[in-house]
């Protein structure tokens, strides 16, 4: 790492006065045989990593420019990015596109804002903290699965308990707006005791010392949670709705088990998973996986612009 130098100043008696380095000091050699070992460290799990990912990556990325169809093997051609223009322009992409946003941008403002109660109850608990946390965190701890088979089953007419509560005959499963509701419901039901367990966390980054200060000054609690505990939190809200989001936008299992995609509740996985494992497609359903991840890519850079200076580490280091 280079310091940038300045050349020597002299002052109006003739006197020569050494100049101030500008840029980062040196590392000592200590620091830097800590980064060494630090490199030397991380580097078998880098590589695993890689090696595991971009094999997969890339021969998706390649099958995405072939018309490969599994029905027809022998008609396999190099198409370059046509599937990707087909995909681009079909009703089908931008139709489970706009249902996945809205999947993602309800869920994940619902979570935070019930995340952020929960994480609060469960900071400030006195007593039975252990139970109090126990229990908000059991949806998280059932498998997605499960719990989309329980809400499948809770709303089917003439069987589930919360079906009774509807007039004869109503189906929500089968209507575009309500099912799709209940798909939001159920992943805010699931996921939230996640986003409360990161923003307890963060909680701790907060000292009891400055809100009680706070407090003596006349802050009230609204003063307080946006003028010192949100802003302190800052790093551990980035982790909670970056994770959920990109989670959120990759939503399958919810829609497959209570509504397999039908009336317009499909989203871009949905529809990957049906050109890859139900049409055979090869071709414009590695295409689909590609652009999800470059979604997931986009997503977590905004994210990452959006709250950059907050996140551990990012401050630059100060001049000495």
């Amino acid at each position: 790492m280079s310091i940038e130098s300045a050349a020597p100043t002299t002052e109006p008696g003739g006197a020569t006065v050494a100049a101030r380095p500008t840029g980062r000091p040196p590392l000592s050699e200590g620091k830097r045989a800590e980064r060494r070992l630090g490199l030397l460290l991380c580097a078998p799990a880098a590589i695993i990593i890689v090696a595991v990912t971009a094999y997969p990556i890339l021969y998706a990325v390649w099958l995405s420019l072939q018309r490969y169809d599994l029905r027809f093997p022998a008609d396999q051609v190099f198409v370059g990015l046509a599937n990707y223009g087909t995909v681009l322009t079909s009703g089908y992409w931008w139709s489970a596109f706009g249902v996945t946003m809205l999947i993602t941008v309800v869920s994940v403002v619902v979570e935070f804002v019930l995340g952020l109660a929960l994480a609060l109850l469960m900071h400030r608990t006195l007593v039975a903290r252990g139970l109090v946390r126990t229990v908000i965190l059991i949806p998280y701890g059932i498998v997605t699965v499960v719990a989309a088979f329980s809400w499948q089953y809770a709303w089917t007419p003439d069987k589930g308990y919360l079906a009774a509560l509807l007039p004869d005959g109503s189906a929500p499963l089968t209507n575009f707006g309500s099912a799709l509701a209940i798909i939001i419901v159920a992943e805010i039901w699931k996921t939230t005791p996640f986003m409360a367990l990161l923003l307890l966390a963060g909680l701790a980054l907060v000292p009891d010392d400055l809100l009680k200060a706070a407090q003596v000054d006349g802050a009230g609690p609204w003063q307080r949670l946006t003028r010192i505990i949100l802003p302190m939190m800052k790093p551990a809200i980035l982790v909670a709705l970056l994770f959920r989001t990109l989670d959120a936008f990759r939503v399958f299992d919810n829609i497959y088990i209570l509504t397999q995609g039908s009336n317009g509740t499909g989203s871009v996985s949905m529809l990957g998973y049906d050109n890859l494992f139900k049409a055979f497609n090869l071709g414009i359903g590695s295409a689909i996986s590609v652009l999800i991840f470059i979604c997931v890519g986009l997503i977590a850079l905004a994210f990452i612009k959006l709250f950059g200076a907050s996140a551990p580490g990012s401050e630059p280091t100060g001049r000495r």
